[in-house]
C-alpha cells in the first residue's frame, strides 16, 4: 500500500521521485547538521510496520529469525532477520515488544511479502500477525537534544538502546543506537497513522525541527548501518555486515540459514566486508545502489546508499571483496574512490596512516565545489 504522508504535502517538503515521504524541506545539509548537533524530527512513515499478537508470539518468531526472542521482555527492542535456506538475509525487522504485542517495522515495500512468509509459517501456534501500515506511521527525532524534545513534549525517553516505552495516547516509543559518529541520539516513535500531523505538530512544538529522510540517511551512512534491499543484494550473508551483532544470537539453535552463519563466523572469513567509500564527488549525480565498485578493470564490490555529507563529501556504503587492499585504486562509476580507515581491519598504524592520506587526495577533488 503506497500512502503520502501529510507531513510531505506542508509548505517546504520536497519529494524525491516515487517517495511518499519528504527527502528534505529545503536545505539537506543544514538539516543534517540539525541532526548532528540539535534535535530534528524525520518522517519515516513510508516504513511498513507488522504486529503479532498471541501467546505463543515469541517462541515462533524465536524459531524463525536469526535472534533470540522467547524470553525477550515486555518494553524491550531488538533487531532480527530471516534468512534463506542458504544464509542470505531475505527480512531485517526491527522489533519492539509491548503489552501482549511483539511489533515489526520493515523496508517501506516488503511488509507484504513478509507477513506471506509468517502467515505460510503459523500452522497451529497462537499468533496472528497483521501488516498494520494503513494505521500506523514511523516518526524517528534525531540529535543530541532528542531526549530534551521529548521532556518538553511530556513523553518518556528510554535509557537504554532499544528499550520501549509506551506513549500516553498511543503508540510507543523505542530508542536506537546513537546515528553519525555516535553523537546523535536516536528515537523511533510509533503513532496512529491518522495522527501523524498532530503527533509531528506537538514534537516540533516541544522544541524538533524539521528534518528530511536525506538528512536521516547522511547519518545513517556514516554510522555504517545498513539497510536492507539498498546496502545488500541477494548474496548478502549477514556475517558481512554489522548485524552479526546487532541482528544475530550466535549461540542460538535451530533456525532457518543458521549452518550459513555459524560456519563462516567459525572461519572467521565472510566473502565481503561492509565499508564506508570515500568518493571524490566529481560527477554532480551520485552513483545509484548496485554500481560496481572497480580496481582496475577488476569488478571488486557493489555499492548501497551514496550521500553527499555536511562534512564528510560524497560517500557510500559499500560491499567489498575481503581481499580490496587499503592502498587499492577505486573506481565508482566516473568517480575515484578510498576505503575509510576507519574500516581496515586489523592494520598497522603505516597503513592507516597511508589510507587516510589516500581518503584526503580522494576528498581534494572535491575542495570549492
Amino acid at each position: 500500500m503506497t500512502i503520502t504522508s501529510p507531513l510531505a504535502r506542508r509548505p517546504g517538503a520536497v519529494l524525491a521521485e516515487g517517495m511518499t515521504v519528504a527527502a528534505h524541506h529545503g536545505d539537506p545539509l543544514r538539516e543534517q547538521r540539525l541532526l548532528a548537533e540539535g534535535a530534528g524530527l524525520v518522517d519515516r512513515s513510508d516504513r511498513d510496520v507488522l504486529t503479532v499478537p498471541g501467546v505463543d508470539r515469541l517462541t515462533w518468531l524465536h524459531s524463525l529469525t536469526s535472534q533470540h526472542l522467547e524470553r525477550l521482555p515486555d518494553g524491550a527492542g531488538t533487531e532480527a532477520l530471516v534468512l534463506s535456506p542458504h544464509g542470505h538475509v531475505e527480512h531485517h525487522l526491527v522489533l519492539a515488544e509491548l503489552g501482549g504485542t511483539t511489533w515489526a517495522d520493515v523496508e517501506p515495500g516488503t511488509g507484504a511479502g513478509l507477513l506471506t512468509f509468517l502467515q505460510r509459517m503459523v500452522f497451529m501456534l497462537r499468533v496472528e500477525p497483521a501488516l498494520v501500515t494503513d494505521a500506523w506511521a514511523l516518526l524517528s527525532l534525531v540529535g543530541p537534544g532528542a531526549p530534551g524534545v521529548l521532556a518538553a513534549a511530556g513523553l518518556p525517553a528510554p535509557e537504554d538502546a532499544y528499550a520501549v516505552a509506551a506513549l500516553p495516547d498511543g503508540g510507543w516509543v523505542r530508542r536506537m543506537p546513537a546515528l553519525g559518529d555516535g553523537g546523535a541520539t536516536a528515537f523511533d516513535l510509533l503513532v496512529p497513522r491518522a495522527e501523524l500531523a498532530v503527533r509531528a505538530d506537538a514534537l516540533t512544538a516541544a522544541g524538533a525541527g524539521s528534518a528530511g529522510l536525506d538528512a536521516y540517511e547522511a547519518l545513517r551512512v556514516e554510522a555504517r548501518r545498513p539497510r536492507h534491499g539498498v546496502d545488500t543484494d541477494h548474496r548478502t550473508i549477514p556475517n558481512e555486515l554489522e548485524w552479526l551483532s546487532t541482528a544475530v544470537h550466535l549461540e542460538k539453535g535451530c533456525y532457518r540459514g543458521q549452518e550459513t552463519v555459524a560456519r563462516v563466523h567459525n572461519l572467521g572469513r565472510p566473502p565481503r566486508r561492509l565499508a564506508l567509500l570515500h568518493l571524490d564527488g566529481v560527477s554532480e549525480e551520485l552513483p545509484a545502489p548496485g554500481t560496481p565498485v572497480l580496481s582496475g578493470t577488476r569488478e571488486v564490490g557493489r555499492v548501497g546508499s551514496v550521500v553527499r555529507h555536511h562534512e564528510l563529501g560524497a560517500v557510500a556504503l559499500a560491499l567489498v571483496k575481503r581481499s580490496v587492499a587499503a592502498d587499492a585504486e577505486l573506481a565508482v562509476g566516473g568517480s575515484r574512490a578510498a576505503l575509510d580507515p576507519d574500516d581496515l581491519a586489523e592494520e598497522t598504524d603505516d597503513t592507516r596512516t597511508a589510507a587516510r592520506d589516500r581518503v584526503r587526495a580522494v576528498r581534494s577533488a572535491t575542495i570549492g565545489r
